[in-house]
Order: structure tokens, then sequence, then C-alpha cells
């Protein structure tokens, strides 16, 4: 089980989970006592390895007793009101700005999605083997990484829905290769649209913004350029999508 730091405390708390609602706020599932103060957030994996520390979640957005959110821009959870009998005579009609912060949050829910979703690795034996990243999976495969390096030959792990066995470290280096691909692409990929959405003039170019749809060549990073490269050297193409004739 996971365990958190909180600032320069010593006591750890022990969660059964940590993820992102929003990219401004922060889902924390305790098990047991709740702090009462907050700051920056180490987190260590179940081996007691630290991972990571997240910082600027200092302020409670909501807090639900063993489940705590936290934000990071100083935002608080504000309940809905309960709608009046009295409606608008004219339905709102939101403004660009309202549009593209709606779409972000659009896009950020797809791209979490698919990181969430995972990856297939073929291995060594000639399998195929799936696994899923959600934020537990992608700070324990930190933590594999952290043995690989230290020369560890067995590496103990498990695919999706399969029983926890020992990997060698070629099989292991290929399921966290394969997973820090997965993810820095789609983050990457994700970063784009949102410079493309931020980018629109119109509300109609806004609508036509989707996950998975080919970003303009001007809202592409020098880093997405390379993945789409890499990517279209694999499937016989250029990175535009036209069938690559030698």
């Amino acid at each position: 089980m996971e365990k958190i730091k909180i600032g320069t405390g010593e006591t750890p708390y022990e969660i059964k989970g940590i993820r992102p609602i929003t990219p401004n706020v922060m889902q924390i599932v305790f098990t047991g006592p709740v702090p009462t103060t907050w700051g920056d957030i180490t987190i260590y994996t179940e081996d007691g390895t630290e991972a990571t520390t997240l910082a600027g979640y200092e302020t409670v957005y909501r807090d639900e007793g063993q489940t705590v959110y936290l934000s990071n821009d100083g935002s608080v959870y504000v309940p809905q009101e309960e709608p009046g009998e009295v409606l608008p005579p004219e339905p709102y009609v939101p403004t660009l700005t309202e549009l593209q912060a709606a779409k972000k949050q659009e896009i950020a829910t797809a791209c979490e999605k698919i990181i969430y979703a995972g990856v297939n690795v073929p291995l060594s034996d000639d399998t195929v083997e799936h696994y899923s990243l959600t934020i537990e999976d992608q700070l324990n495969l930190f933590g594999k990484q952290i043995q690989v390096a230290a020369g560890q030959e067995a590496i103990e792990y498990h695919a999706d829905g399969q029983p926890c066995r020992y990997y060698s470290v070629a099989d292991m280096q290929a399921i966290i290769q394969a997973a820090m691909w997965h993810v820095s692409y789609h983050t990457t990929y994700c970063n784009a649209l949102n410079m493309w959405i931020a980018g629109c003039q119109t509300v109609e170019e806004v609508q036509e913004i989707f996950y998975g749809a080919d970003v303009p060549e001007e809202y592409r990073s020098e880093v997405l350029d390379a993945y789409l490269v890499e990517i279209a050297a694999e499937i016989g193409v250029d990175k535009d999508g036209a069938q690559d004739v030698e």
C-alpha cells in the first residue's frame, strides 16, 4: 500500500490511491488518519521507495472525510445551487474563452483515459501482455526502474488480470520503456492540442478539435514532430500520413 508524507513532516500516511481529477485538483483517498495541515506531498511506492513530490497542492478543495481533494491554484469547491423556478428567456451562449476551457478539459479527460488504459508489450517468450498505466501503476513502474538500475536480476510485477511473477531485466525494461513512451507521447500530444485550442479565433474552430485529430503544423512542438516521425517510420508513411514511397 502506498504512503505519503506532507511537507517536512516525518509522519507517513497510508493511502488507497492518489490521482488528478482536473489539471488543478488532486484526489487522495486515505485508509487511516488524515493530515490536518498540508504542503508538498511526497509519494512512496509499496516497497518504501520515494517516487516523486507533488508541490503546490496546499488548499483543501473539498473534504469528504477519508477522501480529500487538494487544489494547486487556491480554488475551493462551491456546491451548485438548486435550480430556481424562473428560467432565463434565452439559452446561455458560452463565450469563446469558456468553450476553450471546456474543450481543454474534454481533451485532458480523453488523454487521461487513454494513458490509464495502458499498453500491450511483447515479451521475450513471444507472448504479449497488457499493462494498465494509472497513476499508481506509473509509480510502481518507477520503483521497478530503480530495481533494474540497482542490478536486481529478477523483478516482481504482474500484467492485468495475472498473478505477480518474476520478470527478467530485459522484459522489465521492455515494459518500462513501452509505458514511458505511451505516457510521454500522449502527454506531448495533449499539450499540442491545448496550444491549438488556445490559438483558435472562433467557436467553430474550437468545436472541430477532438482527441485523435491531426495537429496543424504550427501547433506541433519539436518533441511531437519527433514522435510523429518515429510513428510514421514504423507504419511506412511520412509524418503527415502520406504513403512513404522509396
